[in-house]
């Protein structure tokens, strides 16, 4: 056995353990009646914790220091060297009984939070919420010493390699001087257009479920290795392998519904398209949050929304529902999907509104990591943010601070990434449809295999084999560049509109 091998095996078996928590936490989050909550609780906390002590075993600095010398490695290995040495250094940082801790109140937390959120309870909340943030505080401040990061941006490491909050800064701030007029002039250029018919329900939860399959064949979505099942938050979890998504569902309109579940494919089109041959190692991993959010902007917001895709999809859509008139016509539901109005929600927020969504959040947990602003103040904040970024007044907590799971389940420096994927989105996206003349004629006809296949090669099967930065020159032929994503949005919203 060489230095790597070993190096390997190892984290071969950590996979394993994540791939376990994994399953769990999807049926946590999905099926798990609420007397297992404590149960569960422990048993996620004690894989953690294992998993942990293995990720952090004193052997793999000896083993790094002589497979680095390693000569006959080729360029994955080296790779997977240069991945193991970064997320053991962060693992290094924290001390188990920090992670069992953190680990125990996320599940607790988690439990909580539902019914909070659908009792707009957030005083209940609260001391829950306490102690995560006071866990992801000294989770950052430990992390951060390590590497040399404030304890905010040592956090977004753990979602953003190599990302600053000096860059978000910058970016955020630059969004939130242009979104605003110009969700007015898209607004404005909506207003002309004659007013849209409704589209009358209800429509069965099985019918929805039904169309929503078939999308997700036609996106590419392998039934072999996965499945579709509901949960209150929707979203992408499960193991290697075996990629499931969820969504929630509304009788009153199915279209929201939809397009999660468009959404969420297009994170499990990544992951089953990640290299089989390095699954269960560092290398082989996501390269980053904003590249997932990526996959699942790109496939919802940038293809899913378009004249194209509802050229294909209105027709279905009025097959399964029994619709009539022309509120089903591909127009009107272009029309539809692509409407601008500021709303409380993130997850149905329009393409256009979103990033003021994700800049509130951005500036609330930075503050609240930092310790500049109480935790008992975070629905005030949270409301004035809302009316200063999208006009609007929030009603009740349940819409507004408890909306999203991110906080309570210990996602702290996640919410950035969102925004970095919408733009990230745009622009591969954009050079995709220019390699690939066949991706908008295939879309418009179901067939999203040209797309697929150049995504295959140039993101998902490159794994975390290049850094986000040289992936993106490679794929596109440049960094992440914001002024694609603009174009998009005055293309789409108000060019073409």
């Amino acid at each position: 056995m060489t230095a790597y091998s070993d190096l390997a095996a190892h984290f071969g078996r950590i996979a394993a353990l994540s791939n376990a928590v994994g399953i769990l936490q999807w049926d946590s989050d999905t099926m798990m009646p609420n007397g297992a909550a404590e149960t569960r609780a422990e048993s996620m906390a004690l894989l953690r914790v294992l998993r942990h002590g293995m990720a952090t075993d004193a052997r793999i600095g000896d083993w790094l220091l002589e497979a680095e010398d390693d000569e006959t490695l080729g360029a994955w290995e080296k790779a997977n060297l240069r991945e193991i040495r970064r997320v053991w250094t962060v693992d290094t940082a924290l001390p188990a009984d920090l992670v069992e801790a953190s680990s125990k109140a996320i599940s607790a937390c988690e439990m909580r939070w539902r019914q909070a959120r659908a009792e707009a309870d957030f005083a209940g909340l609260l001391p829950y919420l306490a102690e995560v943030l006071n866990l992801q505080r000294q989770i950052g401040r430990a992390k951060g010493e390590k590497l040399g990061l404030s304890p905010y941006d040592a956090l977004l490491n753990d979602y953003e390699p190599d990302g600053s909050s000096a860059k978000i800064d910058a970016l955020f701030d630059d969004l939130a001087a242009f979104l605003p007029g110009f969700t007015q002039e898209a607004m404005a250029v909506q207003a002309r257009r004659p007013a849209l018919a409704t589209l009358d329900g209800p429509f069965a939860v099985e019918t929805q479920r039904a169309l929503g399959l078939r999308l997700m064949g036609a996106l590419g979505y392998d039934f072999e290795r996965g499945r579709l099942d509901v949960s209150t938050h929707p979203f992408c979890g499960g193991s290697d392998n075996d990629v499931r998504i969820t969504t929630r569902y509304d009788e009153a309109d199915f279209t929201k519904a939809l397009m999660g579940v468009l959404h969420e494919t297009g994170h499990a089109l990544y992951e089953q398209g990640r290299p089989q041959g390095y699954l269960s190692q560092p290398v082989g991993a996501a390269r980053g949050m904003s590249l997932h959010e990526s996959q699942s902007l790109l496939m919802e917001m940038q293809a899913c929304r378009s004249r194209p895709f509802l050229t294909f999809a209105a027709p279905l859509m009025r097959e399964s529902f029994g619709g009539v008139g022309p509120a089903w016509d591909s127009e009107a539901m272009w029309q539809r999907y692509t409407r601008v109005a500021p709303g409380f929600i993130r997850v149905d927020a329009d393409e256009v509104t979103y990033p003021a969504h994700v800049i509130l959040r951005y500036r609330l947990e930075k503050a609240l990591i930092a310790d500049a602003m109480p935790l008992a103040e975070l629905p005030a904040a949270w409301n004035e943010g809302m009316k200063a970024l999208l006009g609007l007044t929030v009603p009740d907590d349940r819409v507004g601070c408890l909306q999203d799971i991110h906080w309570p389940s210990g996602g702290w420096g996640y919410f950035p990434t969102y925004t970095l994927g919408a733009m990230t989105a745009a622009q591969i996206f954009d050079a995709a449809c220019k390699a690939e003349p066949g991706v908008l004629p295939g879309i418009s006809k179901g067939d999203f295999s040209p797309l697929v296949t150049w995504l295959r090669a140039n993101i998902h099967g490159k794994g975390s084999l290049l850094s986000t930065d040289a992936l993106l020159t490679e794929g596109t032929g440049r960094p992440l560049d914001a002024s694609v994503f603009k174009a998009h949005l005055r293309r789409r919203y108000v060019d073409e509109a």
